[in-house]
């Protein structure tokens, strides 16, 4: 069986502040591109703009944290993703739908400036005792590893 998917790529501004969570599951983050179609009308001799479409991209894991790191209100992007509906009940009781374009790549449109490449290490740091036993444990293992005095 073959599964067809929609991937899309949109290019755009990035319109608002990035939101960044990293905290109850895999860290993500979410922003709103906007994209204006432009057209030259030649009876007026003149380039005009079209509507706005408004599109909402989500990313988790790593993509997220690197689009927080990297993007900032009014930079032109380029993102390709999985375009998805999420579907819900408001508060008044009634149904709500929203398109969410879940992002696979994304960078920044570089055919309106440059931008510089930093590759991330994101190694994982040894857990951290979070209860009085932990720290028992690794104070008595530590204490077995030190010479003696």
């Amino acid at each position: 069986m073959m599964m067809q998917d929609n991937q899309i790529t949109i290019s755009g501004y990035v319109g608002t502040a990035v939101e960044f969570r990293d905290q109850n599951g895999p860290p993500w983050a979410m922003f709103r591109v906007g994209s204006t179609p432009r057209y030259f009308d030649r009876q007026f001799n003149a380039w005009r703009d079209l509507e706005t479409t408004w599109v909402t991209v989500k990313a988790t894991r790593d993509l997220a944290q690197n689009i927080a790191d990297s993007l900032k209100v009014g930079e032109p992007v380029l993102v390709t993703g999985k375009l998805r509906t999420q579907v819900w009940e408001s508060k008044e009781g009634e149904s709500r739908r929203s398109e969410v374009l879940h992002a696979t790549a994304v960078c920044h449109d570089l055919n309106r400036g440059t931008s510089a490449f930093q590759r991330v290490d994101r190694t994982m740091a040894p857990p951290t005792p979070t209860d009085s036993d932990d720290v028992a444990v690794i104070e008595t293992l530590d204490s077995q590893t030190r010479p003696a005095a």
